[in-house]
Parts: C-alpha cells; structure tokens; sequence
C-alpha cells in the first residue's frame, strides 16, 4: 500500500470530513488543498438519483464554461475537402478524412475533440470500438456531428464541454485550473450543475442532485452542500 506523503497529510488535515461546504468555501479552499507544481486540473463530480442503465434515465449533454476549462482542446475535423477551409479557419488542429480514418484504425487518438460532417459518419462508424470507449465519436447530441464545422470548432476551443453520467450514476467533469481565481472556479461549476439539473430525466424520482464534491488533482475531494448549487 502506497504511503502518504507530508503534502497529502497536511492538505487532508485542511478538510473538515464531516462538513459539507458551500461552493463559494469549496472554491477557495480547493486552492489551499493544491500540492502540486504544475497547474493541476481542477475536477467535479456530481452524483445523480438516476439509474443509468435505463434508456430514459440517461443524463448526456453539452455546457460552455464562462471561463474555458484552462487547457487548450486538439480538434481533428472529419469532412469532405469542401469543409476543410472553414475547419482550418476556424482553428482545429487536424483537417482531412481518409488519411485519418487510417491513423485511427491503428490506433492513434492524440485529439481531444473529433467534429464530423453527417455525409461522411457512414465511413467513420466502423471506427466506434476505438473511438467510444474514449469518448471521442462523434455525436449529434453533443453538437459534434454538423455541417457547420466552423461554428463546432469554435465552441470546443471556447470551452465547450461534454458530460455524460457514467455506471454509477455520476458525472465527472474539469472545470478549471488551480491557478483560476476561485470566483471563476465557481462560476464554472455552477453553469455544469445548471445544464445538468436541466437535463434532469422525467423518469428520475426522488432526490435528483444527491451528491457534489471537488478536487484538484492529488488532492483530497470536498463535500460540497447539493442546497449551495441548486437555484
């Protein structure tokens, strides 16, 4: 069993276990909790009174963050040529079709986003067993199966993300760095937990929003109070 280092002692001592913290305490006091000599990832995880494996209680959709997640996204566009000037323009990273379809089928995945035009999905779905288990296939609900590639492209790169409940019935979300100001932190945590509550499924009964915490990277998760983020 791996021990405990010094930080994690000191940063765990920091956090009143029993508490469960507001989003504006949760915020400011995830910056105390950083460990870290890099600009960790800061993470929430929100879990859900669905039962995701009923089709009509699946929670999946897609939230702008005010202030970006901090890190900058790689876009592969999938398109026929007369989309791969829009796609360029508009910033993504990697633009073509064929050539990438073969890179994936051996293997390589070094995107964060992939944004598909719906003319050329028929040749990208045999692709599914690489591309889903890493939640990168495209998907019309999602906003990443378009014709507007452009307008697609630029939302990733503005901070737009996907969230999707996963078995157990929790969400897992980035919202930021620890070097973001903790007002922006909040911010962004706010706007997930809104599109998520939208999103609530009419066969969900019972308390929705059951549980939300906080960390950053290497640091000890915060409970945060469900009452604090639900308006």
């Amino acid at each position: 069993m791996a021990s405990i280092t010094k930080k994690r002692k000191v940063a765990e001592a920091k956090v009143d276990k029993n508490k469960s913290y507001s989003l504006k305490e949760a915020t400011a006091l995830v910056k105390d909790l950083n460990c870290t000599k890099f600009d960790s990832s800061v993470d929430i995880h929100v879990r859900l009174g669905v039962d995701p494996k009923k089709a009509d209680q699946q929670v999946r959709g897609t939230v702008t963050l005010p202030h970006g997640t901090g890190k900058t996204k790689r876009v592969l566009v999938l398109c026929t040529p007369d989309k791969e000037a829009d796609a360029k323009a508009a910033g993504a990273d990697f633009v073509g079709l064929d050539e990438f379809i073969q890179k994936i089928e051996g293997g390589w995945t070094d995107v964060d986003v992939i944004v598909a035009t719906p003319s050329v999905m028929p040749k990208i779905g045999k692709l599914g067993k690489v591309l889903g288990p890493r939640n990168l296939m495209p998907n019309p609900k999602t906003g990443t199966v378009t014709n507007d590639v452009a307008a697609a492209v630029n939302e990733v790169k503005g901070g737009k993300i996907a969230f999707k409940v996963d078995k157990a019935g929790i969400i897992h979300a980035s919202i930021g760095r620890i070097s973001f100001a903790p007002e922006k932190l909040a911010e962004n945590s706010q706007e997930l937990i809104n599109a998520i509550v939208r999103l609530k499924p009419s066969a969900a009964k019972g308390t929705y929003v059951k549980g939300v915490s906080m960390a950053s990277s290497m640091s000890p998760g915060i409970t945060i109070d469900t009452k604090s983020v639900q308006n």
